[in-house]
Formats: C-alpha cells, sequence, structure tokens
C-alpha cells in the first residue's frame, strides 16, 4: 500500500487542477443543487449498462480532484479491490472496492468534474472546518442562508445519514443505480465512502443514528483500502480482468439504469 504520510496532502504543493476543482465544489454545492441533480440524475434514464461495462467507460476518466494519482478510474478501481482481496475481505466488499467510483460515468453523460468527484460533505447546515479546502466556501450562496448556518441546521440530532441531504455526486449516484441490488453494508460504503469528514475527521456525528453507526465500521475497514493502495504503477488489467469480471456478474448480472 501506499505510504500513509504522502497522500490526501491538500496545501500550497497541490496541483492547480486539484484546488480549481475544489473552488468550484465548494462555490458551487448548495442544498437546492444538490436535490436538483438528484432528481434529475435520480430517473436514471441515461444508459443501460452492466456495471463491468460501466468500468470500462471509466478507464477514460481521471479524477481531478484527487492528490495522489492520476491513474483511470478502471485503473484505481482494480487497485482497490486487489487490495481488499489481499486483506481477506468478504466478497462483497471486494466488489465494493471494484465499483465504488462507478458513479463517476456521470463525467461521461457530461458533468463537469467539481459535481462528480471530491469528498462529499452535509448541505443544509453549518460547513464543517474538517471538509478539504474548507476556506473556499466563503462564495457559498448557502453560507448567507440563516437556516444552514448553525451546526444542526435543517437537521435534528440522531436523524441519520439516509435523511441528509449530502453534497451530490459519484457516492450518492452509485448508491442510486444500485439501490435495493445489494446488502446494506455495501450500499451504506457506496453512498458514504467520500464523506472525509465523518469517517477521518469524526465530523458530523451528531446526524448519526443507530443504524448508522453500527455500519460506521465497514466505512472505517473500506477507506483505507480505497485510499492506501493507490501507487503509480497500474494494475495487471490482464491478471485480473477475468476474476473481477466474475465478481461483478455474480452480485449484478444484468444491466443496470444509469
Amino acid at each position: 500500500m501506499a505510504e500513509e504520510t504522502h497522500l490526501r496532502e491538500y496545501d500550497e504543493d497541490t496541483r492547480s487542477e486539484v484546488r480549481e476543482t475544489y473552488r468550484k465544489n465548494h462555490t458551487q454545492q448548495t442544498l437546492t443543487l444538490a436535490r436538483e441533480k438528484a432528481a434529475s440524475f435520480g430517473k436514471l434514464d441515461r444508459a443501460r449498462l452492466t456495471i463491468w461495462e460501466a468500468l470500462l467507460e471509466l478507464d477514460r476518466v481521471i479524477d481531478e480532484s484527487d492528490p495522489d494519482t492520476e491513474l483511470s478510474q478502471l485503473q484505481h478501481a482494480l487497485q482497490t479491490a486487489e487490495s481488499l482481496r489481499v486483506a481477506g475481505a468478504p466478497p462483497w466488499l471486494q466488489l465494493v472496492g471494484l465499483i465504488h467510483d462507478a458513479g463517476k460515468m456521470l463525467c461521461i453523460f457530461g458533468e463537469e468534474q467539481w459535481a462528480v468527484v471530491g469528498d462529499t460533505y452535509p448541505l443544509g447546515c453549518a460547513f464543517s472546518d474538517t471538509i478539504v479546502f474548507h476556506e473556499l466556501f466563503a462564495e457559498n450562496p448557502d453560507k448567507n442562508q440563516a437556516a444552514y448556518s448553525t451546526e444542526t441546521g435543517i437537521y435534528n440530532p440522531g436523524c441519520g445519514l439516509d435523511t441528509v441531504t449530502m453534497a451530490w455526486g459519484h457516492d450518492e449516484y452509485l448508491y442510486q443505480v444500485t439501490r435495493g441490488r445489494l446488502p446494506a453494508e455495501a450500499a451504506f460504503v457506496i453512498r458514504f465512502h467520500s464523506f472525509y469528514p465523518l469517517h477521518q475527521e469524526n465530523a458530523y456525528r451528531w446526524m448519526l443514528n443507530a443504524e448508522d453507526e453500527a455500519l460506521l465500521p465497514w466505512l472505517a475497514r473500506f477507506q483505507k483500502h480505497d485510499l492506501y493502495s493507490k501507487t503509480n504503477q497500474p494494475p495487471d488489467y490482464d491478471a485480473l480482468a477475468t476474476h473481477y469480471r466474475k465478481l461483478a456478474e455474480d452480485f449484478l448480472p444484468d444491466a443496470l439504469a444509469w
């Protein structure tokens, strides 16, 4: 695995395109926008593809928000899944490693990366200073909404993450695409794997209900392999493709609505 101390470093040496992606994200992600995006893409009327076909499409996508790798999203998917397999993770979690970023199909459908990639966070309440580049929220319209300016905003403590509108992106989109097809643990990890303020910084814990608390350890277990499997060495596609295509087909054999 990659060295922990060399990853997720956001400072003056971070590539300019990374900061610019977050600037656009933090300026434009509002509660209204996220709800509109969820309603539009939630129609799932863009395409019908198997999950493996989607992963092959993602070989064209490089995440502009990621300071740690410039490999394609297919390559990252294989790295993450293989890291989990080697560590003895159950097959369903290996599958999550393989498909967790497949929601970046939004890029294939024409979405700009600021509305697809990067860390996610709740909308409708105060922006935590644990969010990457939190200073860039200064121009976000929701900053001036009194109802959203308190710690809890429009929510109640213990409301549960299922009731929270998160910043729109690939996590929520893939959750919608695969909804009802995977174990609850898998769905939770897919939906919140980019919620770094929660699973790395321990922010927003007041939102969690008992079900969230029970599922959170799976998110922590997954996150280590998502992050620390990143290296500059591309995975051996020819050696891995047959195994992981079968894994994908075992869990999600049919074409999905995207």
